[in-house]
């Protein structure tokens, strides 16, 4: 469906649930990442030394500050903008998503490198004149040194084939918020993008899948509905027993007992895998009685709590929209104003993309913002 057909079919009430369902996406995400980055590195053991014997269960300090958020959350707002730039470019015949994503990935590796913003950069457009932006959270090295130059990759020639980690999972919840586009084609485009760094087909699909299951649940599907689409989809890709073996753990966990950081571990979240990731937010995300009881399952744990916080909230925020979220905790999340002004600009570009620009230059507000060039 493209963007003026969706306009066209969507009332009023879809549109807000739609634009709720985004902010709670893409606060959620932030929410989650921040979150387990209070702990990030910490065994099991050593958290709950620090925080008590339940472990983590309200927001600690990281970076310097409590609510600061990691480079998953901001890949993920690059990738946004990227998918809105898309949009725009396509009302000029420029249409190739997984380019429009990787020049904003680009854009983001330099905030990794630069002291500031360049407003020399017109084409930079407002997100990467963010200054909070430029500070530098633990980015996976694949992510680095994958977009250290512009070369792209390939699914037959990925960059970092060995690479294995969630960091280009954690980045791949937009393109799941594509709710006019076929499901195959959601999961395309996220395995494009995350060969840009992460080349393991686990690595790879694991992103796809988290993609597909976001979608489900932005469309209004059960998380189980999600799952078993995501596993559907797997299924015809070659690398994908990984992946679908872990989510399929992940659905079997729910009828296992309790819920509890035993659980957890049973489905690898001490391992710095993808897919182990994506399976612990799966089953946070299911047995989780609200937003704050899926995090807190989510993040205590030996693994990488930023990341399973990341993609756990993200789910939850698409299934629950963002009134789910905890507002004390959202009160002190690093950059939220500017993560609320990307999202609705996002439900904008969906909804309503063609009344904001045109083949023509008749908004150059919203060119200015996310320039075609």
């Amino acid at each position: 469906m493209t963007t003026a057909a969706a306009a066209a079919v969507w009332g009023r009430a879809e549109q807000q649930d739609f634009r709720s369902r985004v902010r709670g996406c893409l606060l959620g995400g932030a929410v989650g990442d921040a979150f387990g980055a209070g702990v990030a590195g910490l065994t099991l053991e050593e958290i709950r030394e620090a925080h008590g014997p339940q472990g983590l269960t309200e927001p600690a300090p990281a970076h310097g500050r409590r609510g600061a958020v990691t480079a998953a959350t901001q890949m993920t707002l690059f990738t946004v903008d990227g998918l809105v730039r898309a949009q725009v470019r396509r009302d000029i015949g420029a249409w190739h998503p997984p380019t429009d994503v990787h020049r904003a990935h680009l854009r983001w590796a330099a905030t990794q490198r630069d002291w500031g913003p360049d407003e020399r950069r017109k084409d930079n457009g407002w997100l990467a004149r963010q200054e909070w932006l430029y500070a530098r959270r633990d980015p996976a090295r694949a992510c680095l040194t994958g977009l250290g130059d512009e070369h792209v990759g390939t699914l037959d020639k990925p960059k970092n084939p060995e690479a294995r980690d969630a960091g280009a999972a954690v980045r791949s919840a937009p393109f799941g918020l594509l709710v006019g586009w076929e499901p195959d084609l959601v999961c395309q485009l996220a395995v494009e993008c995350a060969t840009q760094t992460h080349g393991h087909p686990a690595a790879y699909l694991s992103a796809g899948a988290f993609a597909l299951i976001v979608h489900g649940l932005a469309r209004g599907e059960t998380v189980d509905g999600a799952v078993q689409r995501a596993l559907a989809q797997l299924a015809r890709r070659p690398g994908h027993q990984p992946v679908t073996d872990a989510l399929q753990q992940a659905l079997g966990a729910v009828r296992q007992g309790i819920p509890g950081p035993g659980r957890v571990d049973a489905l690898g979240a001490a391992e710095d895998r993808a897919e182990n990731a994506l399976a612990v937010a799966v089953y946070c995300t299911l047995v989780g009685e609200d937003l704050r009881h899926g995090l807190r399952l989510s993040v205590n744990h030996d693994g990488p709590s930023a990341a399973t916080g990341a993609l756990t909230g993200a789910l939850l925020g698409a299934l629950h929209g963002e009134t789910a979220l905890p507002p004390a905790w959202l009160a002190e999340l690093e950059g939220r104003s500017t993560v609320l002004e990307l999202a609705d600009d996002f439900a904008m570009e969906m909804t309503q993309g063609a009344a904001l620009h045109g083949p023509t230059d008749s908004s150059p507000g919203w060119l200015a913002r996310y320039p075609r060039d």
